[in-house]
């Protein structure tokens, strides 16, 4: 039990690492940043998926946005009027913190795995390809883990479940749907364990604004800057996680369907 307790940070920090492997650091030669950080540590989600689509997200007008967002927690308001009761019930809890922690890496990687595999039923080769590799390495992975290592692969895939949830803390609070877009991302100031975990991606206004500044120079960068951020961002901060933690333990951060009015083309066709 101790060793899975000791896991899940690890492989949480792991995640982190791979965020900014794949925004350019430590090297130049991003090719070599996505070789050294694509081994399945996490197991649930390929590294050369999640950066394709994260940097998708940093597309900052479409952020929260249902569809064109693929790191939204939103649902468009039709889709969220047809889903049955019992799903409506499950994507409530999942928008409270304690839901996003235990209920979050299960509901993520089932949306996820289905989205991918709409897509590879459409032709999609490479993410096909992309699919396969991460599934034989996770295979090695446990393979390795049940041949050589100290736990077996079941307790090392609660570790790595944990991990994704542990890091939705962060993931949890950072956007807002709001009409603004450059008000849709958060900063937390106080540092502290999860701001090191994280990166410092509590200051998470900076990291959207510069995506391509090392995480270890932005809490310097944002004390530089603190007024014209507070003030670019609409004042969407917290002092601390604590402080998340008292608000939204239980309770909804804010409504499962998109509250913003659509003012774009909507795609009422993608799923």
């Amino acid at each position: 039990m101790l060793r899975v307790l000791l896991l899940i940070p690890t492989i949480t920090l792991h995640s982190s690492l791979q965020h900014e492997f794949l925004h350019g650091h430590p090297f130049r030669n991003q090719n070599l940043n996505d070789l050294l950080i694509s081994p399945p540590i996490g197991v649930l989600v390929p590294y050369l998926r999640f950066k394709s689509c994260h940097l998708t997200h940093h597309i900052n007008e479409n952020i929260t946005d249902p569809y064109d967002d693929p790191e939204s927690y939103y649902l468009d308001r039709n889709v969220w009027a047809a889903i049955p009761g019992w799903l409506k019930q499950l994507l409530v809890a999942n928008n409270t913190l304690t839901g996003r922690v235990t209920l979050g890496p299960a509901l993520a990687t089932i949306g996820f795995a289905r989205s991918e595999l709409a897509r590879v039923r459409r032709g999609d080769r490479a993410i096909l390809a992309t699919w396969l590799r991460h599934l034989l390495a996770v295979a090695l992975l446990f393979w390795l883990i049940d041949a050589y290592g100290s736990l077996n692969a079941g307790a090392y895939f609660i570790a790595a479940y944990f991990g994704m949830g542990l890091l939705m803390v962060r993931s949890f609070i950072e956007h807002q749907a709001v009409e603004k877009a450059n008000q849709r991302s958060v900063i937390i100031e106080t540092k502290g364990p999860l701001s090191l975990l994280f990166l410092n991606n509590n200051f998470h206004s900076v990291h959207h604004t510069y995506p391509s500044l090392a995480w270890y120079r932005i809490p310097s960068f944002f004390r530089e800057n603190r007024a014209r951020f507070l003030r670019m961002n609409g004042g969407y901060r917290y002092e601390s996680y604590w402080e998340v933690f008292r608000r939204y333990a239980w309770r909804p951060k804010e409504p499962v369907a998109w509250p913003i009015e659509a003012t774009r083309k909507r795609r009422v066709d993608a799923s």
